[in-house]
């Protein structure tokens, strides 16, 4: 085993307890701090790290002297802010989960505080660490012969029940494509090794929340739609997202062709969703699709039983913390970085803006961290 690793986690719910959980697997790391301020999630937190002193506030979390990193799992409004704290009060190494930001108003801030901070910052974007989605990511090049065309597609179930309700309105979450699909964003700038110099999206509120009421307002985040988005290199891919869609068998689906052939990813939702009735949950699958010659072959890629049980995200969020871990040990680097969180937001920006203006945007990456 390598040094341990003592965390501190900044927001306990449903994300940050799942981060819980995978800590917990890992031999040479616990949770030593934390904070959370609703009552119920810092109860449920408690019982998961039970060696973790909770703390009241931010400032009492970061003056705990043994630790070695801090994971912020707030809600998305709160990020930006966070960071600017603890850059101002104790600059550890970071883990935040996405997005980095939510208006526009932040993001000059945020590359005000990565052109300054010190240590180490890895931006929580579970969707890479996926095995078959990483296993995709490992083989598109040599299957594709460049890939030319990438299609994700998300069918999945509506947005859970988070603390006040903040995932429920674009003014706290950052609206649907900030803050569910800038892992999608991400994935394409990191699968097609290109920025994106156009963005046009179609999105809406079709079926969900709309009979919800949280102080007489009705939530207005979007549950539907489809991004466009060209590359420099030529390359151009689209996202479909839908959640009303609970009943897939799949929840995402990556597509990659070439001139060589096709690549695809299927990977399923969460276990814990999955409809005993329906029998065994699905497995998750790469197929590799050569034009010639012209036999596909499939890999399935089971994810440890373990690792489903400890979250949502087929094993993710393990795997990025043993990375994360390895990092700050000096094992490893930095794999998603402040400037990917930034730009992943900024498509998202653009794809938000792009669809409640009916325009095009073009060079959405015109701001840029570094």
């Amino acid at each position: 085993m390598g040094r341990h690793i003592s965390y501190g986690v900044v927001g306990c719910g449903m994300m940050g307890q799942e981060h819980l959980r995978n800590i917990a697997l890992l031999p040479d790391a616990d949770v030593v701090a934390i904070f959370e301020p609703d009552p119920a999630m810092r109860a449920i937190a408690a019982s998961l790290a039970p060696r973790a002193v909770l703390f009241s506030s931010l400032p009492e979390l970061l003056a705990r002297p043994e630790l070695d990193c801090v994971l912020i799992a707030s809600p998305n409004h709160l990020h930006s802010a966070q960071l600017r704290e603890i850059a101002a009060t104790r600059a550890l190494p970071l883990m935040v989960e996405k997005p980095l930001f939510i208006d526009q108003d932040e993001a000059e801030a945020m590359r005000d505080f990565a052109a300054g901070y010190p240590a180490p910052v890895w931006v929580a974007m579970e969707y890479r660490y996926m095995p078959p989605v990483a296993k995709f990511i490992a083989e598109a090049e040599a299957a594709t012969g460049a890939i030319r065309m990438l299609t994700i597609r998300e069918h999945r179930y509506p947005f859970l029940e988070k603390v006040g309700a903040w995932n429920r309105f674009n003014r706290t979450s950052g609206g649907t494509f900030v803050e569910k699909c800038c892992h999608f964003f991400d994935l394409m700038r990191l699968i097609l090794r290109s920025e994106p110099v156009r963005v046009m999206a179609s999105a809406g509120q079709a079926v969900n929340h709309l009979d919800e009421r949280y102080c007489d307002e009705v939530p207005d985040i979007w549950d539907n739609g489809y991004v466009l988005v060209d590359f420099a290199s030529g390359a151009r891919a689209m996202l479909e997202l839908c959640m009303f869609a609970d009943g897939s068998r799949y929840q995402e689906e990556i597509c990659a062709v070439g001139a060589g052939g096709k690549i695809e990813c299927l990977v399923p939702g969460p276990t814990r969703f999955w409809p005993p009735q329906a029998g065994s949950a699905p497995v998750p699958l790469v197929t590799v699709s050569p034009r010639r010659p012209d036999t596909p072959y499939t890999f399935e890629l089971p994810v440890d039983p373990t690792l489903l049980e400890a979250g949502d995200h087929n094993g993710s969020t393990f795997y990025q913390h043993q990375r994360f871990c390895a990092a700050l040990r000096g094992e490893g680097r930095v794999e998603v970085t402040l400037d990917d969180g930034w730009r992943a937001v900024a498509m998202g920006m653009a794809a938000q803006r792009s669809a409640r203006e009916g325009i095009a945007i073009a060079d959405p990456m015109s701001q840029r961290l570094s």
